[in-house]
């Protein structure tokens, strides 16, 4: 299997993926694509590809196997849906979609299709999340009574300049898209532990008043830089989720997670496993840091290759000897996930597979996050969320 992949979109995150995708052994050819032709030949020269594509449309009139969007978060839907039906693999930057509509869109055309769409959730590889799924796989948890998940990311952290990144001269009017619908950093963390998804919600938003006037005049009619929402889940317990822009706080993907015999805590202090017989008080610091991880103790690869060891960015819990050599020493991020989610897509392609973060994952993660926005335009009314179900069987 020698797969051609498509990038679409050269801008600052994808610049962490090209080299995962070019180094991936089951990948042939890489194919970059910008509508902007300086930007364009600039990375192609950067990252030493020759082979450059001018859009998207193009790209799906082509013969490469698979798109993998890089492009503003708003356009992610769409493009998607249009990749599908022209016979491509899609890996997606997060949001999946921005809409009831679009994530329909989605789900239907990712059923239809016979290829794989993959939403690039970096939170399902975050330490903590690894973590909680390894506990509670073996019911260390017992049964969840409450998660509650964070993303706490100020304007002043570099937000200003993506959103001119992404929006240009009208960036105002682009930037000021509702908390909630960037939700899946949160809700992932959750759902990709319990399998459990949201129900129901009643979510409450903080009018922003600040004098950048983001949210005071944009396309998307919304007034509010925070969002709070407290869902039902379909397991029984409650879970609540934070999206926060304007807070006073060094930023963080972050969650607590309690069941009947077990519970993760985890803050800007620190994380810890605790149990109610005190057994366990457990400080995982240690456990959870991203200090970069050896291959494999007994392999050539453990000789480290970069400051922080082999696999850059990786902590103790990631699984890095399910990786490609051919990743040692590369760029990774987001906690470690970004070489995982790179060799999960181009795996399932290769496999024709279902992968994690699929369509239907990817549609229980953002669905509560736009109703929940709905509910904090209505003062907090109880809403009910729509389920899209389970992936299609395999055959």
């Amino acid at each position: 299997m020698s797969l051609r992949i498509g990038i679409v979109g050269t801008g600052s995150f994808a610049q962490s993926f090209i080299p995962l995708f070019k180094a991936h052994p089951l990948v042939g050819q890489v194919v970059l694509c910008d509508l902007d032709g300086e930007k364009l030949q600039r990375n192609a020269s950067k990252h030493a590809i020759t082979d450059l594509s001018p859009s998207l449309d193009a790209l799906c009139d082509s013969s490469i196997d698979a798109v993998c969007l890089f492009t503003q978060n708003w356009l992610h839907g769409p493009q998607a849906v249009q990749a599908l039906v022209a016979g491509k693999h899609v890996y997606s930057a997060v949001p999946p979609g921005i809409s009831h509509a679009e994530i329909e869109n989605l789900t239907a055309a990712a059923a239809r299709s016979s290829k794989v769409y993959m939403l690039g959730e970096t939170s399902y590889y975050y330490p903590g999340v690894l973590y909680c799924r390894q506990q509670h796989a073996r019911g260390a948890f017992g049964q969840i009574v409450y998660g509650q998940a964070e993303y706490y990311h100020d304007w002043d952290h570099g937000l200003y300049d993506v959103a001119r990144w992404r929006g240009g001269e009208n960036w105002r009017e682009t930037a000021g898209i509702p908390p909630m619908y960037y939700p899946t950093h949160s809700t992932s963390q959750i759902i990709s532990v319990t399998g459990a998804y949201m129900t129901h919600v009643s979510c409450q938003g903080f009018r922003d008043e600040h004098a950048d006037g983001i949210y005071q005049h944009n396309d998307w009619q919304n007034p509010f830089s925070n969002q709070s929402a407290l869902y039902k889940m379909s397991d029984g317990s409650t879970c609540r989720i934070n999206e926060f822009r304007r807070i006073g706080h060094p930023g963080c993907v972050q969650m607590i997670l309690q069941g009947t015999e077990g519970c993760f805590e985890q803050s800007a202090s620190g994380a810890r496993w605790l149990t109610k017989d005190h057994a366990q008080q457990e400080n995982l610091d240690q456990l959870l840091a991203c200090a970069g991880q050896p291959r494999q103790p007994d392999d050539p690869m453990d000789k480290v290759t970069a400051a922080d060891g082999t696999h850059l960015g990786a902590s103790a819990v990631h699984p890095v000897e399910r990786l490609p050599r051919e990743f040692a020493g590369l760029p990774n991020g987001h906690a470690g996930a970004h070489q995982f989610l790179v060799d999960d897509f181009v795996t399932a392609c290769a496999s024709s597979q279902l992968p994690p973060n699929n369509a239907w994952d990817a549609a229980r993660y953002m669905l509560p996050g736009l109703v929940a926005h709905e509910s904090a335009l209505q003062g907090g009314a109880l809403l009910p969320i729509p389920d899209l179900g389970d992936p299609p069987q395999q055959s």
